[in-house]
């Protein structure tokens, strides 16, 4: 089989065992070298480790910077608040911030082939994220383009997922019509941005002393155990939590199609025939799961790993704010507490970008799943959910009054400190 940057062919060859020189890990039943040629050939720049084997010969925009630099990752699970939170680290004028760059990597194994598809498990997919988590913390976007569809030309692209959710390409030099007199926004650099350079982009990514991607792609904290043990990386894992009945409340709407009989159900009060419970329960599970891996301080997150639940942070989001920067290693800028005060006190009305707003009131967001939900919904994902409840610090409510009784939150005050 001949390797090329296809984006199908590529994923193929991840899928047969070919080994990204970042993935050592990575392992399937298969053991079939790639065999298309030079183009193929393992190769390892002097200054740049972390290559696909499939390498066409991209150069890299220069090696890992100094161990000052920071490289930030803030893990969490859809609808958990991380849209807000990832906000905190955008606003920094020496951060770098992507918004979930995996998003690109996850549509191209979804659209592959049902042929391809058979053989594309979770490693595989698992590995190609890690592999592009690689190349972007070493500001190489070029990676990307094995994933973007349409597939960019002369390094460009139009299709750049939530590229507006980065204040940095929205900016000079990589948008040079960048308003003078005012922070671009979403909607503005959607509009006036257009087409997004990726060599500007990592030159740009470059020129910022730190950087933090944002991902709901990855299921376990466990499974950024190769990134975190690379010592180039100086990685720094905040692990975003949301309570379950809160980022049910929040998917119902967002996510109308997949929650549909959730929405009937809650409308109505009468269970539908089929409520499909796998995602919520799988949610849990991963929450569970990666907040054990956390809090049983394993010697790879030592100094990397700090929980934070979104409640919190709602609650108190400048105290919180500084939490965070405190445990990367930073000072918080005077515009990331503007931006807090100015974007904690909006309206939870919806807007046309509601899913993915981060303008509301944050206190009442963080409980006002209880306003809406009802009762045996809530049972149900109680039931389904005890463990990760508790572990958490979320309280059990019993009744439709405890539901709705706002006095008495569900939030047991609870410290979790970084593992240093």
């Amino acid at each position: 089989m001949e390797c090329s940057w296809k984006t199908v062919v590529l994923l193929v060859c991840a899928s047969l065992g070919i080994q990204y020189t970042a993935i050592r890990s990575l392992r399937d039943p298969f053991s079939s070298a790639c065999q298309g040629g030079d183009h193929c050939q393992h190769r390892e720049p002097k200054e740049y480790l972390w290559r696909s084997p499939c390498d066409e010969g991209h150069e890299s925009l220069g090696p890992f910077h100094s161990h000052a630099r920071k490289h930030i990752i803030l893990f969490a699970t859809t609808r958990s608040g991380s849209s807000f939170t990832g906000q905190l680290f955008n606003q920094h004028p020496d951060i770098f911030y992507l918004f979930e760059p995996l998003y690109h990597v996850q549509q191209a194994f979804t659209n592959s082939s049902a042929r391809f598809r058979k053989i594309l498990d979770r490693r595989a997919l698992l590995g190609a994220s890690r592999d592009l988590l690689h190349n972007l913390y070493n500001c190489d976007f070029h990676f990307l383009e094995n994933y973007i569809k349409p597939e960019p030309r002369d390094h460009a692209t139009g299709s750049f997922f939530r590229r507006g959710s980065s204040s940095a390409l929205c900016s000079p030099p990589v948008c040079e019509d960048s308003p003078e007199t005012q922070e671009p926004d979403e909607i503005w650099c959607s509009k006036k941005c257009r087409t997004l350079n990726l060599t500007l982009a990592g030159r740009a990514c470059q020129d910022r002393g730190h950087m933090a991607i944002k991902t709901v792609r990855i299921p376990e904290i466990k499974d950024l155990k190769i990134l975190s043990e690379d010592p180039r990386l100086n990685l720094k894992i905040v692990h975003l939590v949301r309570d379950p009945r809160g980022i049910l409340a929040s998917r119902m709407i967002a996510f109308l199609d997949q929650f549909r009989a959730w929405k009937i159900w809650n409308a109505t009060g009468r269970k539908p025939h089929y409520v499909d419970l796998s995602q919520i329960t799988r949610t849990c599970k991963d929450l569970s799961d990666s907040a054990e891996t956390g809090f049983s301080k394993p010697t790879w997150l030592k100094g990397r790993y700090l929980l934070v639940r979104y409640e919190d942070l709602a609650k108190e989001p400048v105290e919180k704010a500084k939490e965070i920067y405190k445990f990367i290693g930073l000072d918080m800028d005077d515009k990331i507490h503007t931006w807090i005060l100015h974007n904690t006190k909006g309206s939870n009305v919806p807007d046309g970008n509601y899913k993915f707003t981060t303008t509301r009131n944050s206190k009442a967001t963080a409980e006002g799943w209880r306003l809406n939900l009802s009762f045996d919904i809530v049972q149900t994902v109680q039931n389904l959910c005890n463990t990760t409840l508790s572990q958490l610090g979320y309280r059990i409510v019993n009744s439709l009054a405890d539901l709705r009784n706002m006095s008495n939150s569900v939030v047991e005050p609870r410290a979790f400190l970084p593992f240093l």
